[in-house]
């Protein structure tokens, strides 16, 4: 799996303080974002965190660049529908010698490992047979959910939050926790304030919501808070 950040907005965490600032003054967001000290900074991003108000994040996004990962994974991400993606077609991109991805608990098994890597041989071969016969858009219906795609992301920051209250939790499945948990490495290196609490409740509040499937690594809530979990 590979994932970098391609691009940000330019000073993220100046930005966010700059719009939550404006709402409480009758300065104009331009003046507030050059005469914002660092100290400021810091005390309206800690305040905007411990209070929960999230909605000046909406003001900075992240573009994401991300590849090594499966059609599996990509039907996952999708469902994080307050982002923009773009995805590498197997429509226009032909796939006769197509890289794949295999679950650890798979690769963990000799015999199943070689189970796998003759099946996808096999697919392999009934792609290219048909891609000689039908169009690509065609051959592709036999492609498996294992198969590599690259995608560009982008996501704002709060809608980040979420991605990463989900995703990073584990119980998410295995390979979008991975691509979560690089993502949430990736913008702290440039955010590291508004990130530092980015992640799952047992890590943010010190309690999980996920009732009887929790991994038992915080107490559970008093209730749960039905974050409706796709896989």
């Amino acid at each position: 799996m590979y994932v970098r950040l391609l691009t940000h907005t330019p000073d993220p965490e100046r930005t966010v303080a700059a719009a939550a600032r404006l709402c409480y003054s009758a300065t104009g967001a331009a003046r507030l974002y050059e005469d914002l000290s660092v100290e400021q900074v810091d005390k309206l991003l800690a305040h905007l965190i411990e209070s929960g108000y999230e909605s000046p994040t909406e003001h900075v996004t992240f573009t994401f660049a991300i590849e090594g990962v499966s059609r599996s994974l990509s039907h996952q991400l999708v469902r994080h529908r307050i982002a923009s993606y773009s995805q590498q077609s197997q429509r226009y991109v032909r796939e006769q010698s197509f890289d794949y991805i295999i679950p650890p608990s798979v690769a963990a098994v000799p015999a199943l490992k070689a189970r796998f890597h003759t099946t996808m041989a096999t697919i392999q071969n009934a792609y290219n047979e048909l891609l000689k016969a039908v169009p690509a858009e065609d051959a592709r219906y036999v492609l498996p959910n294992a198969c590599e795609t690259k995608l560009v992301a982008t996501f704002n920051c709060r809608s980040l939050y979420n991605f990463f209250r989900l995703r990073c939790c584990r119980r998410a499945q295995w390979e979008i926790r991975a691509l979560a948990c690089a993502m949430r490495e990736e913008v702290r290196r440039v955010a590291p304030r508004l990130f530092a609490l980015a992640g799952p409740s047992c890590e943010t509040e010190g309690i999980c919501y996920e009732g009887r499937f929790s991994c038992g690594r915080a107490p559970l809530a008093s209730h749960s808070r039905g974050q409706g979990r796709e896989e």
